[in-house]
C-alpha cells in the first residue's frame, strides 16, 4: 500500500477590484446575465460569461423546469452557446456568479460536477488549460487555472 496525496492550487481575490480590467467586466456580464436566469423554484440565480480565444465573449442562465433533471446550468449554457458558434475556438477563461433570492450567498459558487465535466470535455479537446472564475452573490472570487485544480481525477476521452 502506499499513500498518495493530491494537491490544488487556486488564488482567491478579496473584491473585483483586484481583477484585470478584462476579467472584471468578464464577471461583470455574468453577474448582468444572472438576473435573467430562469430559476422559478430554488430561486437560485446562476450567470456565466466565456472569453473566447479570439475575444469573442458568450453568456448563459441556468434554466430550471419543473422536472428538476431537465434543467440545465448557466456554465454549460455559456460554453455550448460559444461553441456552437465558434466549433473551431478555444475557451480561456470562464466566470461564474450566483445569488439566491431566498438567502444571501456570501462565498464562492464552484462549477457543479456535470458543469466540470462539460469544461472537461473542452479542456481536453483544446489542449490549453481553460481559467475558471467563481464567486457569490458578495464576497470572495476564487480562480481555478484548471478544472485539473477543480477535478483532479477526470473522465476524458483517452479512457475510451
Amino acid at each position: 500500500m502506499h499513500q498518495h496525496n493530491i494537491s490544488t492550487n487556486f488564488t482567491v481575490f478579496e473584491s473585483s477590484d483586484e481583477l484585470s480590467v478584462i476579467d472584471k467586466e468578464l464577471l461583470e456580464k455574468a453577474i448582468a446575465v444572472r438576473e435573467t436566469a430562469y430559476a422559478p423554484y430554488s430561486g437560485f440565480k446562476v450567470g456565466a460569461s466565456v472569453l473566447m480565444q479570439n475575444s469573442d465573449v458568450f453568456t448563459g442562465t441556468n434554466q430550471e423546469n419543473a422536472a428538476y433533471p431537465s434543467g440545465i446550468c448557466a456554465e454549460r449554457v455559456a460554453i455550448w452557446n460559444a461553441m456552437s458558434s465558434l466549433p473551431d475556438g478555444k475557451i480561456k477563461k470562464i466566470f461564474i456568479s450566483a445569488r439566491s433570492t431566498k438567502n444571501l450567498v456570501d462565498r464562492p459558487v464552484a462549477p457543479c460536477g456535470s458543469c466540470r465535466q462539460a469544461i472537461a470535455e473542452y479542456e481536453t479537446k483544446q489542449l490549453e488549460n481553460i481559467e475558471i472564475y467563481f464567486t457569490g452573490e458578495i464576497g470572495n472570487i476564487i480562480k481555478a487555472n484548471s478544472i485539473k485544480d477543480l477535478l483532479p481525477w477526470m473522465f476524458d476521452n483517452s479512457m475510451l
